[in-house]
């Protein structure tokens, strides 16, 4: 008789814990929801919830290894990649640390964003299919790192979009690379350029998302998003509208039924394990191939750009990402970003990044602190 088989340990680190990264091996189920032995699907969850799960230096290292060691794990089917709570999945880089630590320190951040490329390529690199299960806002890098991901699952009460030009940034860490890829130029270049956040309806539409569940749940029923358009194509503009805010007096009706409902995020659970279960279902290596095929899109345009893109994000943190992250960070919750027009005046002008600039274009709370 053959003696077990001894595996070795493949892993960069045997302690792969990090703060504000949970990492949990849930049984893998068959269609049906039999439980199936020894077979395992990883969960790994941004845990910062207080702080819409953004990623500190410590959870990007947990993420690397997280995805390092799920895609080494022998018993794993899947990795589902989400947050904690039902308010954000992530909202990108935690700008209390970027204002307070990389501001300023352009060699810092560049060895931050070392860490930050190594996580998206972990994602990318992941011998598993990584699913992002959307329970919450999509924003900024939070937005790059799901649309790494291979599938993604969302409750219709999530936000997405970009942040970057509107917080001293540029929002190279993947949405230039992927959303192109996944919805065309055009579209890329309005979220990208614009910043500005769309419902999980549109996304869908626009084909960032594989699925969309409901999660507000009112009287024991899920209905869908109440505030956002899920049937009207054109309002009277002809503009497209599907998945857009409502407006007037059918806001005020959403909104209203909003309150009266809770959210439930059963559904979304439902349905990641209903695709876990589907890919159950397929020979391993085929899948790991089909997969990294798919994949090559999105890793030849990250590859090709991602090291320039470190480079510049470390020089920005001595101009605009300075004092767009201090903005946010010092400034109150109806007022976090510069004075747009006031820095171009002064740019135009020929005024000086070295000097008090930073400090005049800060919000006006701040400044008159």
């Amino acid at each position: 008789m053959n003696a077990p088989r001894v595996f070795k340990n493949h892993d960069l680190v045997d302690d792969t814990s990090k703060p504000g990264v949970k990492v949990e091996r849930r049984p893998a189920k068959k269609p049906d929801g039999t439980v199936v032995p020894g077979l395992f699907n990883t969960w790994i969850w941004l845990d910062n919830p207080s702080q819409f799960n953004s990623y500190t230096t410590d959870m990007v290292k947990g993420v690397i290894l997280a995805m390092r060691a799920a895609s080494n794990d022998r018993a794993v089917n899947c990795v589902v990649f989400t947050g904690a709570g039902d308010k954000a999945f992530c909202t990108g880089g935690n700008t209390k640390e970027y204002a307070e630590y990389y501001a300023g320190h352009p060699q810092e951040y560049r060895q931050y964003m070392r860490l930050f490329n190594d996580m998206v390529s972990a994602i990318l690199a992941c011998d598993k299919p990584v699913i992002c299960r959307v329970n919450g806002m999509r924003i900024g890098g939070g937005q790059e790192i799901g649309m790494a991901c291979d599938f993604s699952v969302a409750q219709d009460l999530a936000r997405f979009g970009q942040a970057g030009p509107k917080h001293g940034s540029a929002p190279i860490g993947g949405a230039t690379d992927f959303l192109p890829v996944v919805v065309g130029a055009e579209r890329a270049m309005a979220a990208c350029v614009l910043c500005e956040p769309f419902s999980a309806h549109k996304a869908y539409q626009m084909g960032v998302l594989t699925d969309l569940v409901p999660a507000l749940k009112v009287e024991g029923k899920f209905v869908a998003n109440p505030t956002v358009e899920t049937q009207r194509m054109f309002d009277d503009y002809g503009r497209v509208c599907y998945g857009e805010p409502k407006t007037g007096s059918a806001l005020e009706e959403g909104k209203a039924l909003m309150k009266r409902g809770t959210v439930d995020l059963a559904m979304l659970d439902a349905r990641v394990e209903e695709l876990c279960a589907k890919i159950l279902l397929t020979f391993p290596d085929c899948t790991t191939k089909t997969i990294e095929e798919l994949r090559k899109p999105k890793l030849d345009a990250w590859n090709r750009n991602k090291e320039n893109a470190r480079a510049w994000l470390a020089l920005n943190m001595m101009t605009e990402a300075r004092s767009g992250f201090t903005a946010f960070n010092e400034g109150t919750k109806e007022d976090r970003e510069v004075d747009f027009v006031l820095l171009r005046q002064k740019l135009a002008a020929g005024q000086s990044w070295v000097g008090p600039l930073h400090d005049e274009i800060q919000p006006k709370a701040r400044r008159s602190a």
